[in-house]
């Protein structure tokens, strides 16, 4: 189930969208304020956030800003009162991807929903991340901090597959059928050749790494990254 995180201060609209996201299939996260907002976007996963623009204290668009920040493929919609341009090109320009004019046709909003859930997850099926590495399968680019690496298609058809799936073993035959075909004629040991050329090239990688499982295939595991001690600082 997808979860809507619906930021709105007026408890009888808070209550009438969320009742109607819910009949449409979606899980309905609320939050009134941009604390809360920000709580529930830290402590539960959000697919999408339809957010008044006339929050009280820390306005919708500073909200949208921060969210913005944190996930920068996050779907926005900001709900205002305001049909003025000025006020468009703000909400906008803090990154949202689709403004509403109050009050908003619940209908209209579902329809909303739906393409941008639609185009994110067209997205997201280009591109993965792993730890601090981003596989960009528009470009056949890894980008890992300052390093960007061009992989030739087989080699990042390879890693991508294996990076889409952290943990999971992939045999060398899965491979060999998912990436080259069926009914090609070379043999599984072109994806030990394939995967031998990728640990070389990403060897020095605080990302990933490429394990063999004896007798069965591979798998990537992601690194954990160590998180700063604040004491040190």
């Amino acid at each position: 189930m997808l979860n809507v995180l619906v930021v709105e201060n007026d408890q009888k609209l808070i209550s009438q969208y969320c009742a109607f996201l819910e009949k449409q299939g979606y899980a309905a996260l609320q939050a009134r304020d941009a604390a809360e907002a920000l709580r529930s976007f830290e402590s539960s996963h959000v697919d999408i956030v339809l957010c008044n623009a006339q929050l009280p204290g820390i306005d919708g668009v500073m909200v949208v800003e921060a969210l913005r920040d944190a996930n920068p493929d996050l779907p926005i919609i900001i709900a205002s009162t305001s049909n003025e341009l000025r006020s468009k090109q703000r909400a906008f320009q803090a990154g949202c991807d689709d403004y509403l004019v109050m009050p908003v046709d619940l209908n209209e909003l579902s329809l909303r929903i739906s393409a941008l859930l639609r185009r994110a997850h067209a997205a997201s099926k280009l591109r993965v991340t792993i730890g601090n590495a981003e596989l960009d399968s528009s470009s056949f680019t890894v980008i890992e901090g300052p390093n960007t690496t061009v992989l030739p298609p087989k080699e990042f058809m390879l890693l991508f597959k294996l990076c889409s799936s952290p943990d999971r073993i992939f045999t060398r035959r899965d491979i060999m059928n998912d990436i080259w075909g069926i009914h090609v004629g070379s043999g599984e040991r072109t994806v030990d050749v394939h995967v031998k050329r990728l640990r070389k090239r990403f060897a020095e990688s605080e990302s990933f790494r490429i394990e063999t499982v004896r007798g069965v295939g591979y798998k990537v595991t992601a690194i954990k990254q160590e998180k700063p001690n604040p004491s040190e600082s």
